[in-house]
């Protein structure tokens, strides 16, 4: 039985699984269902963390795990969305130690609370950095017109 096989056996409705190609397959799921699939990727079938990716929505912050499957070729990313406004979702740190700095980077750029995360300190940008500002985050359009109207 293959990795997707696997998944769908034992996830069933709670993914939604997209096969780009052989190798490229994106697995979306609830934020709060993302670590029970990323532990099964990695701990049970021998994935190994690539790294996680973010980008900004109109709903919020689409989370991506992208996992390896060295030996088929194959990546598959875990895609959740952590809705605004409220930016929070629980740290892989405990399950995948080499998720520390780019939550951390994440957490910076986007503004994602990793609930649970042991260090989510600063990363890349300086110490005087305004707090609450987050320079991946795309401005909203109540923002846009606030500036506007200064």
């Amino acid at each position: 039985m293959n990795v997707l096989e696997n998944i769908k056996i034992k996830f069933k409705d709670k993914v939604d699984i997209i096969e780009k190609s052989k190798r490229r397959v994106y697995i979306d799921v609830a934020k709060d269902d993302a670590k029970d699939i990323v532990r099964c990727l990695f701990g049970d079938m021998g994935a190994r963390f690539s790294i996680a990716t973010a980008i900004d929505t109109r709903l919020g912050v689409e989370i991506l795990y992208h996992m390896a499957f060295d030996k088929d070729g194959m990546i598959v990313s875990i895609r959740t969305l952590v809705a605004k406004p409220e930016l929070k979702m629980t740290t892989f740190t405990d399950i995948i130690p080499g998720t520390d700095w780019i939550e951390r980077e994440i957490h910076e750029m986007f503004g994602v609370d990793f609930i649970g995360h042991p260090n989510l300190e600063r990363l890349l940008l300086p110490d005087d950095w305004e707090e609450g500002v987050y320079p991946f985050r795309k401005k909203t359009f109540e923002s846009e017109k606030e500036n506007l109207e200064r």
